[in-house]
């Protein structure tokens, strides 16, 4: 006998059409999932315990050093003393983009970052290039960095026992005679102990750090005053506004910081309070030394006397002072600066892959928590390990240019996100809110786009290479494996709203 309740053959319901192409790509996780997810991992969950102060540290930590410390002896020489105005360049842009991340940070309290902010407004595909950005935003700044502390390592030494670390061993293949990198690898390795103990430990220690890097910045800047020939900016354009905005796209990588500090939304006490307030904080510190340092160097020493070396301001104070001591001092406080840079761009690496991988979008390891320390184990063991090798491996100059481009083009992504979000879900509650939107966002979209054009087509090949290597690896992977996939119901159509 035939059920009753059964429709005929030819008259069953049809199972509902799935999604096309372009939906899928389209599809966005809803900020209140976002949230709702906070420090969730794979068994067990992040531990919110960092503060304002602490949250300051952590953005100040990850920028302040990277662009003063390392690549200033590389941007005077495009630049001549006009870098000065490169750094108020630089720091302007970050200031129109640390704006839309203020806002974002504290309406999205969440791990990812600008990778989380695009996927709640422009969708997965967008969200997924972000991510990929930072990627190579975060591995090749932790690496870029690491290969200027191996030089500052080896003034230390010199200066202290009288002996270097051999060339073949203290630079990257074909630099002045090197074979491996060992320091930049050792200091990522240092990092990774740290960050394994927890997120609480790790910013105890770079509180520190910042600290003795502050001190560092302002005892410099009170011995190359002594040196300061006004002189030495009789020309102070000698390569024009092309010279500037070069020297300024390869110094916005040293801004990264507070992205930094908004990977740790799902770690800190009050995330929508001290957010922003850590962001607008940590960036004007921060660039206030940077302008005062920069002017400081170079009317301390002339423009062309800069020969690339990432020690730059350790000789300077030699030459200044004409005594060693003060030059192993430095560079002693440069190790130790330097090091808390490392610490934190790699903390906020691993927490961008965490918030990808619970997503789907990259493999479930990167999610998996230790119940002890509520820190990312494997994430941490694997990144760092990458980035090591990548430190020991490829020039620093390289290393630079492709981490600014990386990193200009995720914050064009925030500032387009934060206009988006707001016109979508303009009732939603912020507890900071940039003004004069949509006008300030967009002024911080034209600078980033604007700076990137300065980058040379080298870098904009390999930031091509890299971005076909991500969409090679979302179509195969993360496209089917997404959460928002597999969970029909949560998935909010890019029409909706």
């Amino acid at each position: 006998m035939l059920d009753q309740g059964a429709p005929p053959q030819n008259e069953r319901t049809a199972a509902p059409a799935s999604p096309g192409v372009a939906a899928r790509l389209m599809r966005r996780k809803p900020v209140e999932r976002l949230v709702a997810e906070g420090g969730q991992g794979e068994g067990g969950s992040l531990r919110r315990s960092l503060g304002l102060w602490q949250l300051t540290m952590i953005s100040i930590g990850a920028t302040l050093g990277t662009g003063i410390f390392v690549v200033l002896g590389e941007a005077v020489p495009k630049a001549g003393p006009a870098v000065t105005l490169s750094f108020v360049i630089a720091g302007l842009t970050a200031l129109f983009s640390a704006l839309s991340y203020a806002e974002l940070a504290g309406t999205i309290p969440v791990a990812g970052s600008s990778y989380s902010y695009a996927y709640a407004t422009m969708g997965e595909l967008i969200a997924w290039v972000c991510g990929w950005c930072l990627l190579l935003e975060y591995g090749v700044s932790v690496a870029a960095v690491a290969v200027g502390w191996g030089e500052y390592l080896n003034e230390l030494l010199d200066g202290t026992i009288g002996v270097t670390i051999p060339k073949a061993l203290a630079n990257p293949p074909g630099v002045d005679g090197g074979v491996f990198n060992l320091p930049a690898l050792i200091v990522v390795i240092l990092a990774m102990v740290f960050l394994l103990g927890g997120a609480k430990e790790s910013a105890r220690a770079n509180t520190i750090m910042v600290c003795v890097k502050i001190a560092a910045l302002v005892l410099f800047c009170t011995i190359g005053f002594m040196g300061f020939k006004s002189g030495n900016y009789a020309h102070f354009m000698p390569l024009g506004m092309a010279g500037v905005s070069a020297a300024g796209a390869t110094l916005f990588f040293s801004y990264i910081g507070f992205d930094a500090a908004s990977t740790a939304g799902e770690e800190a006490k009050n995330a929508q309070r001290d957010l922003p307030r850590a962001i607008m904080l940590s960036l004007v510190i921060v660039t206030a030394l940077y302008v005062l340092v920069a002017a400081v160097a170079v009317g301390a020493k002339p423009w062309r006397q800069f020969n690339d070396s990432e020690a730059a301001l350790a000789q300077i104070m030699k030459d200044v002072t004409g005594q060693s001591f003060w030059g192993t001092l430095l560079a002693f406080c440069a190790v130790i600066a330097i090091a808390s840079v490392v610490l934190t761009v790699l903390y906020g690496q691993t927490r961008i892959l965490f918030a990808m991988s619970r997503d789907g979008l990259v493999p479930k390891i990167f999610a998996r928590v230790h119940p002890k320390t509520g820190a990312p184990r494997a994430n941490t063991v694997i990144v760092s390990l990458f980035c090591g090798v990548l430190a020991a491996a490829v020039p620093l100059g390289q290393l630079a240019d492709a981490t600014s481009i990386g990193t200009l083009f995720a914050f064009a992504l925030v500032n387009v996100a934060v206009v988006v979000l707001r016109r979508t879900r303009p009732g939603m509650e912020r507890t900071f809110r940039v003004p004069l939107s949509p006008v300030l966002p967009a002024l911080g979209f034209a600078f980033c786009v604007w700076m990137m054009g300065s980058l040379s087509a080298v870098t904009w090949v390999v930031f091509g290479v890299w971005m076909a290597v991500g969409l090679v690896f979302y179509f195969g992977y993360g496209y089917r494996r997404s959460r928002l996939a597999t969970a029909a119901p949560d998935v909010v159509p890019a029409a909706e709203k």
